[in-house]
């Protein structure tokens, strides 16, 4: 097994397999979905069609593939994923590399997500929409690496999807103990926390994650959340939207058919999980 490790759209990718040349093109891949779907190059195709907000606008190729990914997500989670947050990621402070943020002197004014529709290979985004597609793009990145048959297992940043029937992951708490071990298979598992990625903001901290239902931070008393689902991009976007839901996060998730299980660890360190689906 060659492991190899790089860095790509903000975070560090691993990727596992028995080729190294069709390793090598795992990171070749992440470097053009980067260079496609990046809201900090503003010569990629999303900085592209965000600047179109408000016009009709055919993406490239691959951001097709991503947009459409998007609008499923975003029906099968009733909204609590959506790319539409992109403009007040930014107002919160967030409008650069994550290593570049400084912070705010205070909370930005109360403002609304933007609203998308894409159809037919067409993108119609409502005036000051930006989209932010950093979580849906790095799990469909993960995913079709793998569909691919580029590597066996690819994580990036919390997202892992695997063709290994024997892979297991460990689930680590915000103190570094194993809080579960999850049998992932032929599957995918992804965590969305709100430890990292955080910010400054006059006198308290702002966290990455824009509750698309208040346009501010989320406030929620999960700290953590780990999915697992057939794929990367379901797990992100289920992990997510258990972490935005709070108390009634693991409830929602035993409801899902898509979702296999949940954890979450809540603010006192204590974790609570779903049932494992057959």
């Amino acid at each position: 097994m060659i492991v190899d490790r790089f860095g790509a759209m903000g975070t560090q990718v691993e990727a596992h397999g028995t080729d190294a040349d069709a390793l090598d093109e795992v990171q070749a891949w992440f470097a053009t979905v980067e260079a496609c779907c990046s809201r900090f190059l503003p010569d990629s195709d999303l900085s592209r069609v965000n600047a179109a907000a408000g016009r009709p606008v055919e993406p490239g190729p691959v951001l097709v593939e991503v947009l459409a990914a998007a609008a499923v997500i975003r029906d099968l989670t009733g909204g609590l994923v959506d790319p539409a947050v992109g403009r007040r990621v930014a107002d919160w402070g967030y409008d650069r590399t994550f290593a570049e943020v400084g912070g705010l002197d205070q909370a930005p004014p109360p403002g609304e997500v933007g609203s998308w529709r894409f159809a037919d290979g067409v993108l119609l985004a409502a005036p000051g929409t930006a989209l932010d597609l950093g979580g849906i793009a790095k799990g469909w990145a993960c995913d079709r690496a793998v569909e691919m048959g580029l590597a066996s297992m690819v994580s990036a940043g919390g997202d892992l999807r695997s063709s290994d029937p024997g892979m297991v992951v460990d689930v680590k708490g915000t103190g570094g103990d194993v809080l579960a071990e999850v049998e992932v298979g032929e599957g995918a598992v992804a965590t969305s926390t709100t430890r990292r990625r955080r910010w400054r903001v006059g006198g308290g901290e702002a966290s990455h994650l824009i509750d698309p239902r208040t346009g501010d931070p989320v406030d929620s008393p999960v700290v953590g959340a780990t999915v697992a689902a057939a794929t990367a991009l379901e797990a992100e976007a289920g992990a997510k939207s258990v972490l935005l839901l709070g108390a009634g996060g693991l409830a929602w998730a035993a409801r899902q058919p898509w979702l296999r299980m949940a954890l979450v660890e809540w603010h006192d360190g204590t974790a609570f999980a779903t049932e494992v689906a057959a």
